[in-house]
């Protein structure tokens, strides 16, 4: 029996000894586009016209499948590797289906995440260049934002005719990279050649609202409208002062003209992939782009696509947020949980994992039920696949299965991390089942014209199970004041931990009655929806005592060493 980390092979020495083929190739073989329409950056990755996109309107679309986990632990639970390996194995049992995912952030490679390509022989290639630099669309994106950025502080200094207050400018600055020492700054000093000094900070690009935009605009005008209605600050009096005023939408999407067009990779198996776009999910959306992911229904009869972190923050964002937007009814979903992550739910330390432990996975199932009961209130059926470890009893997987039977959902093993494709063959029948039956009638969970806290209030008690939401009086007339201004009906955005229920990364497991604080409020105007702050998270993360940049080297054959 495979299992996984018996392999001897680094992710990066499989990826780095794949054969893999000309990307022209996988286009015009696996999806039927013609090298015309396909713009090569070197051998293995190309961006895709929008004239072939176009040309797509009228086809019928593809079943669309969501992969989403249990909440992350130190332990892992493999949701990308797992979205890869599932869709290789539909692949594998003779289905058309190719995947979507998102680029990874500079920010967690070099700092405690790792890459973001997937993991053994269920990996998208070439996958050094995915996590660094890629086609350079989180630059363009970067540049754009702070271009922004920069013609706002110019419209200060050279007179300020719209009367821009300058306490109340709301646009930051963007990096892709963990940097703390750039949360809050103060700029423009130096003397009077240099602008009027200003408190301002820096986010980090996948939190930039110009990444959320990027990956919800349809088109490249619809791009350029949501540019224009970004709100970047106010006038004494409260009126708000938006990208159009200062005329940044047109030199923004210049910037953007070609970062918009949809990145064609492949798998290890040879599976079209797109990679494009990549907001945070415990900061943003945490979905792809929604252009990739249209385009790619058109193109497939299956396409499977990740939402980041647990089903709490991902699925949530992916259903309320990007289907709402977007018009998209996912047909299936699929819960990725380990063995070893469930123990830790139950309170087993990480050095314990590999001692069988039948109570505490039995105590860490509320987390993996919490989920599954949540996702039946969106309405889309589940399945849960289980990446298998070699320390998995017999009676752990037994316990597990039994559980979600209970729960009227399949689990099935999976060991495409180290098998690939054909080590995920249970699962992708098991989707292909839920998706062909008919059952997904996707449900959002709050209407468009609830209150701004009422939404907010809604996930909370129903996607969390906490008790209440607070928020200071600040906050709540920041709110009032953005529904002044036609946000009422957006859906809301929740940055929060990742790793609790809760806000308190520490409470595993399935935490009740706890308290969501609502400790700031970002309109995104542009994207079209309202960003609240819970608790302690922070949009520009800072780099862990060890960050991973120490292990990543590069030899004097341009061969890079230590990225996972």
């Amino acid at each position: 029996m495979s299992t996984q980390h018996q392999n001897p092979l680094s992710d990066i020495a499989i990826a780095q000894a794949a054969k893999k083929r000309p990307i022209l190739d996988i286009g015009r073989e696996r999806l039927g586009i013609q090298a015309e329409h396909l713009e090569p950056y070197g051998h293995y990755k190309a961006k895709l016209s929008a004239d072939f996109i176009r040309s797509l309107e009228g086809r019928k679309d593809g079943k669309l499948i969501l992969v989403t986990a249990i909440t992350p632990t130190p332990a892992g639970e493999g949701k990308t590797t797992t979205t890869v390996g599932l869709t290789d194995a539909l692949n594998h049992i003779g289905k058309k289906a190719m995947l979507c995912l998102r680029e990874p952030s500079l920010g967690p490679c070099f700092g405690v995440k790792g890459g973001a390509a997937g993991g053994g022989y269920a990996q998208v290639v070439p996958m050094e260049d995915i996590n660094l630099h890629f086609t350079g669309d989180f630059h363009a994106i970067g540049t754009a934002h702070n271009l922004l950025s920069a013609l706002i502080d110019n419209h200060i200094y050279w007179g300020n005719a719209l009367g821009i207050d300058g306490r109340r400018v709301a646009w930051r600055r963007a990096l892709d990279m963990n940097d703390r020492s750039l949360r809050q700054i103060v700029s423009s000093l130096g003397g009077v050649a240099n602008g009027f000094p200003r408190e301002d900070g820096f986010d980090i690009t996948v939190a930039s609202e110009v990444m959320a935009i990027f990956c919800l605009a349809g088109s490249l005008d619809d791009l350029k409208r949501r540019l224009a209605n970004v709100v970047i600050g106010y006038t004494r009096d409260r009126k708000p002062i938006r990208g159009g005023d200062v005329k940044a939408q047109g030199p923004m999407a210049a910037l953007l003209k070609d970062a918009i067009n949809p990145n064609l990779v492949q798998t290890l198996e040879g599976t079209p992939a797109f990679v494009h776009g990549g907001p945070f999910a415990n900061i943003a959306h945490g979905c792809n782009s929604v252009l990739a992911t249209k385009t790619a229904l058109k193109l497939a009869d299956y396409v499977v696509t990740e939402a980041g972190f647990g089903a709490d923050l991902g699925a949530e964002k992916f259903f309320d947020i990007k289907c709402r937007k977007a018009g998209l009814k996912p047909a299936a979903v699929v819960v990725v949980a380990t063995i070893r992550a469930l123990k830790m739910h139950g309170g087993v330390k990480k050095e314990d994992l590999k001692k069988e432990n039948l109570a505490a996975l039995e105590a860490g199932m509320s987390n993996l039920n919490r989920h599954v009961e949540n996702l039946k209130k969106f309405g889309v059926p589940a399945v849960v696949s289980l990446n298998r470890f070699s320390a998995d009893t017999d009676a752990e997987i037994a316990l597990v299965k039994s559980a979600c039977a209970k729960l009227g959902v399949e689990a099935h093993m999976a060991d495409h991390w180290a098998e690939g494709g054909k080590g995920a063959a249970d699962v992708a029948r098991a989707v292909v089942r839920l998706a062909d039956s008919g059952q997904g009638n996707l449900k959002l969970l709050y209407p468009d014209d609830m209150p701004l806290l009422e939404k907010a209030r809604t996930i909370a008690r129903e996607i969390y199970r906490a008790k209440d939401v607070t928020a200071d009086k600040s906050v709540r007339d920041q709110l009032t004041a953005f529904e002044a201004l036609g946000a009422k009906s957006y859906p809301v955005c929740i940055a929060k931990t990742q790793y609790s229920f809760s806000t308190n990364p520490d409470a595993k497991g399935a935490p009740v009655d706890h308290v969501i604080p609502i400790r700031e409020v970002r309109l995104s105007a542009g994207a079209e929806f309202v960003v609240m702050v819970c608790g302690d998270i922070m949009t520009m993360p800072g780099l862990p005592k060890v960050p991973a940049a120490d292990a990543i080297d590069v030899d004097s054959a341009g061969r890079i060493t230590g990225l996972f």
